[in-house]
């Protein structure tokens, strides 16, 4: 067999390992912090949660129908070579999208290097006074501040800072100002850039209605009816229209570059996959199929580490300015290029027996009609609801306590290595702990994880939890592929584990993110992580409490199995139909040979 050359197992498990292995670190060049970069660009929580839902819809269904077409139309490694060719090019596309604060870049690397910054940008005095001050101190008819919405001031995490503490404060909608103190009252002194937000967002047309009444009234002390203070007026509300307009374009040029670059992107994994499975399943070796995920973490758990070590270095010295982190993407590009040189080696079946296309349907229905399955679909898409939060706004949580991207990178590669430890004892922990005492674990250590975030206090703090990553990701899918293969019937454990890990599980990250830019916009990312916690345990007490009372798995009968073997025509047929095996079986034989 390894005389043929296209049925070179040994040459073609290498190929894949490596492209897995190439992969992996193509992945971890971006994705992990890509959030952190939209923050840099000045996009709020909510704008965030809505680009990042979006790019997990488009992963979940277009990613099957693209490997449906090139399947169907034997464009497998057009597919595989355009995709990465296609991404390489997309992903550059984020760097030209304009940040809201032009002078971002130059100020965070002037202030990595450097003490004091200078930032030429027109000066407006404001004073936001914190007590009441007596009625004769106010021109008639200007409107004062109350004392009650300035005891505490959300920073971009979304936690307050006392009325005591010098705050800077970031607004996605304002321009810069420098905010003085008046003698006499109690003043939050401060500046407020156009960076990200944590603050409460408001609609488009509202921002300057809101914001335009106060300031006039705070700068300087003018009186509201002086020529001054009309001018002064003008000038404010025109600079806030600049800024709703900024951040109008930035949220759209965003929003379309990340779905273009989805759209090229989310094929790869499925395509390849698929075909590395056919070709090994055409000579029965689909066995050594199961341990290559392991090379893909690999590559994460090292590309994570590498581009963040190579950002925090050359970053500043390579893009001066513009926001930082756009080396990312270029770090991206230069990777795909090399698995764009992998992927022609890649290993795809030439010919193939026809097989029925109806398998992700009839996937569905499976679904439909077992009430474990249908238990089991509703965790995973809860499962990627939470799971979403962690990983669209984990990095947000250490950077507000100084953490680098060394370390945010330390930390996913902690996690991704616990899982790659403890794969060996997989076996032994299922046989132990039954598949759904496994899923009952990795729910609470999941849960535990959202917790402990929701307290952290230094930029170190999230390293010790990320050990339980080996159990809240990896034993539980372990639990929840082993689970599905069990209820599976013949030759539809593939497209049901699929189903699962895409459009249940990507489903569930979509809405998750959806949901998790309002919570942060409207309460903080504490409450975010404590409710996803409050609401994981919940569906842990019910998924442990409706579990025992489902129906038993069916038996198979063997012995009808045997019969059919022995004789095509049986009299044992009218008992052969009730076997749901059996007849599987049939419908796949007759498949065949059509």
């Amino acid at each position: 067999m390894s005389a043929n050359p296209q049925w070179d197992i040994s040459r073609a498990l290498g190929v894949a390992r490596l492209f897995h292995l190439v992969c992996g670190v193509r992945d971890a060049c971006v994705t992990p912090f890509l959030t952190l970069y939209l923050r840099q660009l000045g996009l709020a929580a909510p704008w965030v949660g809505i680009l990042m839902g979006s790019k997990h819809l488009i992963a979940a269904f277009w990613a099957p129908f693209c490997a449906f077409l090139a399947k169907s139309y034997q464009k497998r490694r057009g597919l595989l070579i355009g995709s990465l060719l296609g991404s390489a090019g997309a992903s550059l596309l984020m760097v030209l999208v304009p940040p809201l604060d032009s002078d971002l870049g130059s100020r965070s690397c002037n202030g990595s290097r450097s003490g004091p910054i200078t930032v030429r940008t027109p000066v407006l005095p404001v004073t936001f006074t914190l007590a009441p001050e007596p009625a004769s101190h106010h021109p008639a008819g200007a409107p004062s501040l109350p004392a009650k919405r300035s005891t505490g001031i959300r920073n971009a995490s979304g936690f307050r800072k006392g009325p005591g503490e010098r705050v800077q404060e970031y607004f996605s909608y304002l321009p810069s100002y420098s905010v003085s103190s008046v003698e006499g009252a109690r003043t939050t002194s401060g500046v407020l850039r156009p960076l990200t937000s944590g603050v409460k967002d408001v609609p488009w047309e509202d921002a300057a209605k809101a914001v335009s009444p106060v300031l006039p009234l705070l700068a300087g002390g003018t009186a509201l009816g002086s020529p001054a203070n009309v001018s002064a007026t003008k000038g404010t509300i025109g600079a806030l229209d600049l800024s709703l307009e900024g951040l109008r374009w930035t949220f759209i040029l965003s929003l379309g570059a990340l779905v273009f670059w989805e759209l090229l992107t989310a094929p790869l994994e499925q395509v390849a996959d698929d075909s590395l499975y056919e070709y090994l399943d055409f000579v029965d070796a689909t066995d050594r199929y199961r341990h290559l995920w392991l090379w893909r973490l690999l590559g994460m758990s090292a590309g994570v580490c590498g581009i963040a070590a190579l950002v925090g270095q050359l970053d500043c010295f390579l893009m001066p300015s513009g926001p930082r982190g756009a080396l990312h993407f270029y770090g991206y590009s230069l990777i795909s290029t090399l698995a764009l040189l992998v992927s022609i080696a890649f290993p795809i079946p030439a010919c193939r027996w026809r097989e029925p296309s109806y398998k992700t349907v009839k996937a569905l229905s499976l679904v439909r009609g077992d009430p474990r399955l249908v238990l089991l679909a509703c965790t995973v898409f809860l499962i990627g609801a939470a799971t979403s939060t962690v990983q669209n706004f984990l990095f947000w949580h250490m950077k507000d306590h100084g953490s680098s991207e060394l370390v945010m990178g330390f930390s996913v590669s902690l996690g991704l290595l616990g899982e790659i430890l403890l794969h060996p004892f997989k076996t032994v922990l299922l046989g132990k702990l039954s598949r759904v005492g496994m899923v009952g674990l990795g729910l609470g250590c999941l849960s535990g994880q959202l917790l402990y975030y929701s307290f952290l206090w230094s930029w170190w703090s999230v390293l010790p939890a990320q050990f339980l990553s080996a159990v809240s990701n990896g034993a539980l899918w372990w639990a929840v592929v082993a689970s599905v293969e069990d209820l599976a019937t013949p030759r539809t454990e593939r497209p049901l584990n699929a189903m699962f890990r895409n459009q249940l599980y990507g489903g569930g990250a979509s809405l998750g993110s959806f949901m998790g830019g309002l919570v942060v916009t409207h309460f903080s990312l504490a409450v975010l992580y404590q409710a996803s916690c409050v609401f994981l345990l919940l569906w842990l007490v019910l998924f442990l409490a409706i579990q025992p009372r489902l129906p038993q798995e069916r038996k198979i009968n063997y012995s009808n199995l045997l019969a059919v073997e022995a004789s095509d025509t049986s009299d044992s047929d009218q008992g052969t139909e009730r076997d749901w095996l059996v007849k599987a079986m049939r419908e796949e034989h007759s498949d065949w040979k059509g």
